[in-house]
């Protein structure tokens, strides 16, 4: 197995409130990029992206900001549009992924084995 942090259940549930503040700011600055991409393409022609470059940039900043944030922690960002992530953790002796995901009522509740994804995840 690698180096990488092993969180349980109870130190996946601890990271669950700062989720809930971050991972809303992640979904916001994506589609911020993206909005801000196509004006950029939209207005490159006549201004060189003014306006919307700068939006590009903030958006992308905090995007960068969270990953970063989230790769410190250990904490594997599956999908910033669902608030998807995944915390590395072991059960028997393998490698398994806790998950939770931002409209989960409730602290982590679900695992998947390393290949299944979160279509294979299952009841802790």
């Amino acid at each position: 197995m690698s180096s990488e942090r092993r969180f349980t259940v109870e130190e996946a549930n601890e990271a669950v409130p700062h989720l809930r503040e971050l991972l809303p700011r992640v979904r916001e600055a994506r589609q911020g990029l993206i909005a801000s991409s196509r004006r950029i393409s939209e207005a490159v022609a006549d201004d060189g992206g003014g306006v919307a470059g700068s939006d590009w940039f903030s958006h992308q900043q905090v995007l960068k900001d969270a990953v970063e944030d989230l790769a410190q922690r250990g904490i594997l960002l599956r999908d910033p549009e669902t608030g998807l992530v995944d915390f590395p953790s072991e059960r028997e002796g393998r490698l398994i992924y806790l998950c939770w995901r931002l409209d989960d009522p409730d602290g982590v509740a679900f695992y998947h084995e390393e290949q299944a994804g979160y279509g294979g995840r299952r009841p802790l």
